[in-house]
């Protein structure tokens, strides 16, 4: 029976580093997103919550909080560039996964989010 639940354990945690591992996604830093913004080359989306988003933001991001971003997914460009940023990547990096699973052709996770934005 402990054998049964070990593997149980072992199957559950993979699972969990697996949604948390950025494989499949693409990264971008600090330095690149502000490239790319100066350039009008990509769309920013902060899945942050609101007062967050308020507290403190960059200029043109639309902000769309991860647990609302099913449902607003149509208020973005699926055909171009998508940078994706909250505080520290991990909302972000779900968020990321969630546009591709939903057909967007190039998105990136901003890595090391706001924490990293200067």
């Amino acid at each position: 029976m402990s054998a049964v639940f070990a593997i149980l354990f072992v199957v559950i945690m993979i699972f969990v580093i697996m949604q948390m591992s950025p494989i499949g996604v693409k990264q971008m830093d600090t330095d690149e997103l502000r490239t790319k913004r100066q350039n009008k080359e990509v769309q920013l989306l902060d899945v942050r919550t609101e007062n967050e988003f308020a507290g403190r933001s960059i200029r043109g991001a639309k902000n769309i909080p991860l647990h609302t971003l099913k449902k607003r997914i149509n208020e973005l460009n699926p055909s171009i560039e998508t940078a994706v940023i909250c505080q520290s990547g991990m909302r972000s990096l779900k968020a990321s996964k969630l546009l591709q699973k939903h057909n967007f052709i190039n998105v990136k996770n901003v890595r090391g989010g706001m924490n990293n934005w200067k």
